[in-house]
């Protein structure tokens, strides 16, 4: 039996929402350069009366890189959304006002659409958000058990549904764009619901999304199955520009994002939130935790708090001194 048929169904099922989506349309691809927009602007091609890659970085970022080579090679039309120092806050203010989002990580996240749909012609703007959640793509899955895994998976399905999902939906909506998930398709996460979560699981940074990789060499993309992909926030560069930015008003990273938000969304100056804490947890501790603080009506913030004050009050941390792994 051909090894790749089992992903048949998978491939087809992907192949089926693109259709859908973009037959005889002219339809915009948010395209990072990577496996998850790649296939989705070829299986456009496909079918679409016109594709156009939109990417968004600054003049030197990864994904720039990898989005032009990506598109030369698909025999694509593409496009360069350039983000700069100097555009930057602009465009951070002009999303807040638009979704009304307060969470640091989101805006630096969706960033990028929001200025591939400022930037795109078309109406329809096709997108591969969901595959990293669901097909095993994020760095932090690799080598973990399985029982942390499916953990760490579930809780980033959760916040791309509950969180993402809505904020890239005003997003569209804001610019009068109709926005398609093609790996949220209920068919697609129907089949992926039926492929056993080992078979996600890498092993190493390269075997994330394996079954993506086969089901798009069965598509015949073979070549689409060796992309190398950084996160979209880093990869485009937008991370390391408003870390500068930050930097020169004198805040930390979420501070002067929560600051923006506190203008913009609420017309008063920037109010003094406290300090900010800058700290690496492991990543199944910090999901097993907020899922506990979630359930007690808690912030992580307001529980780092009460730690401090507890710390304050006892004159050091006592009996509930955290124990360290060996």
């Amino acid at each position: 039996m051909n090894p790749l048929g089992r992903y048949d169904g998978l491939g087809e099922a992907i192949k089926e929402s693109v259709r859908k989506a973009s037959e005889g349309r002219r339809v915009a691809i948010a395209f990072s350069g990577g496996l998850d927009s790649g296939l989705t602007a070829a299986l456009a091609s496909e079918c679409a009366e016109s594709v156009t890659c939109y990417t968004c970085g600054t003049d030197n970022s990864f994904d720039v890189r990898a989005g032009k080579e990506l598109a030369e090679s698909l025999g694509l039309p593409w496009v360069h959304c350039r983000i700069s120092k100097s555009s930057l806050e602009g465009l951070i203010r002009e999303l807040i006002s638009a979704t009304d989002e307060s969470d640091p990580f989101t805006i630096s996240y969706e960033l990028q659409l929001f200025d591939v749909c400022r930037t795109a012609e078309e109406d329809v703007v096709l997108t591969g958000q969901g595959a990293d959640e669901y097909l095993g793509g994020s760095a932090k899955f690799v080598g973990c058990p399985l029982e942390d895994y499916i953990l760490l998976r579930d809780a980033g399905i959760e916040r791309l549904l509950e969180v993402s999902v809505p904020c890239e939906r005003k997003i569209a909506s804001h610019f009068g764009k109709t926005l398609v998930h093609p790996y949220l398709d209920e068919e697609v996460q129907r089949i992926i619901s039926k492929i056993p979560p080992e078979e996600h699981l890498p092993d190493s940074m390269d075997s994330r999304k394996s079954v993506l990789k086969k089901a798009a060499a069965n598509l015949g993309y073979p070549d689409l199955a060796f992309r190398k992909k950084k996160s979209s926030q880093y990869g485009s560069g937008t991370t390391d520009l408003i870390r500068a930015l930050a930097k020169e008003k004198g805040k930390m990273y979420n501070q002067y994002l929560a600051s923006l938000y506190d203008e913009v969304s609420l017309g008063i100056p920037a109010r003094g939130r406290g300090s900010v804490i800058n700290a690496r947890v492991d990543p199944v501790v910090k999901t097993k935790a907020e899922l506990i603080l979630s359930k007690e009506g808690l912030t992580p913030s307001e529980a780092v708090e009460m730690f401090y004050r507890k710390v304050i009050e006892n004159g050091g941390t006592g009996s509930f001194k955290p124990s360290r792994r060996s």
